[in-house]
């Protein structure tokens, strides 16, 4: 390999796909009712962090970004066997991962000189920023290093796009996207909002009464959206997301897979899931779901 990635576990990848690409993940910390803080897929899997959020409504869990000796513990091993590391933060303006790690790879710099550590504010989070990380990992792949692979990468944040739907508005009203007010009369109309990501940031999308119909203008947006921007997927990855329900998720990704098939468009890795970790499901609760896409780099 030609260089080494690093990555926060806000790219959703989970343990297992972060292992299979060949990436390290430094965990971000999450509490749920108490001061006792679990490191995201290594003290605690997604999949219990929901579960107790699902069991305990009305707590709002917190979450604590990863620290500067976490970054140290990824980067310096890399460090002292000469691997160059390329590390993908969430969002800098989301969380002080970023900083964290740019702190460590100076320390590190410091103790190893001529250590070759890139760190990446990915402007993206969740799937997007698990998407990134997989082009990144498929640069790496093909041999490119770092320098070459860092260049490529750096106009993909801007091609990234997200819609999705949620249940609980209590948990957006808790994490101050929304105010108590409408909180509590979308929850008393059962209506549920619609979440974008783009631009580096969270966007409404508006509303949609009832889950069912949230998730189909879910896909309504998605598909608008590939046809106002004359959007070939083949230049594309792709992904859908999930919390708690992965029944629901298959589902919703086949509802998905069948609207681009009849647009053209086959992709079923569109049914391969992403399990939505801590730094945005502290925000939605249990019952996030939604698709997303970013551009592959120019080969």
């Amino acid at each position: 390999m030609k260089f080494h990635i690093v990555s926060d576990s806000s790219c959703d990848l989970g343990r297992a796909e972060a292992e299979r690409l060949g990436v390290t993940m430094v965990s971000f910390y999450v509490s749920i009712g108490d001061e006792v803080y679990y490191r995201e897929e290594q003290d605690i899997s997604t999949h219990e962090f929901y579960q107790r959020m699902a069991d305990a409504p009305g707590v709002f869990p917190k979450t604590s970004m990863p620290t500067l000796e976490d970054y140290l513990e990824a980067f310096r091993p890399l460090a002292a066997q000469g691997t160059p590391v390329l590390c993908v933060c969430l969002n800098a303006s989301f969380s002080g991962s970023y900083q964290s790690a740019l702190n460590a790879a100076e320390e590190v710099r410091e103790e190893f000189p001529g250590a070759r550590i890139e760190v990446l504010d990915s402007a993206l989070a969740t799937v997007l920023q698990g998407l990134f990380v997989e082009e990144a990992a498929a640069l790496r792949d093909a041999g490119f290093t770092l320098e070459e692979a860092v260049e490529r990468l750096r106009p993909l944040p801007a091609t990234g796009r997200i819609f999705f739907t949620t249940s609980d508005l209590e948990y957006l009203r808790h994490g101050g996207r929304v105010g108590r007010a409408a909180a509590a009369t979308g929850t008393l109309l059962k209506v549920k909002p619609l979440i974008g990501y783009k631009d580096a940031g969270l966007v409404s999308d508006g509303i949609a009464q009832g889950r069912k119909k949230s998730l189909a203008k879910v896909r309504e947006l998605f598909l608008r959206h590939l046809k106002r921007e004359n959007i070939q997927l083949a230049d594309y990855r792709l992904a859908t997301g999930f919390g708690l329900d992965q029944e629901e998720h298959r589902t919703f990704a086949r509802a998905v897979y069948e609207d681009l098939l009849a647009l053209g468009q086959d992709r079923p890795d569109v049914k391969r899931p992403y399990q939505i970790g801590v730094t945005i499901g502290v925000h939605t609760g249990p019952t996030p779901i939604g698709v997303g896409l970013l551009r592959r780099t120019e080969r």
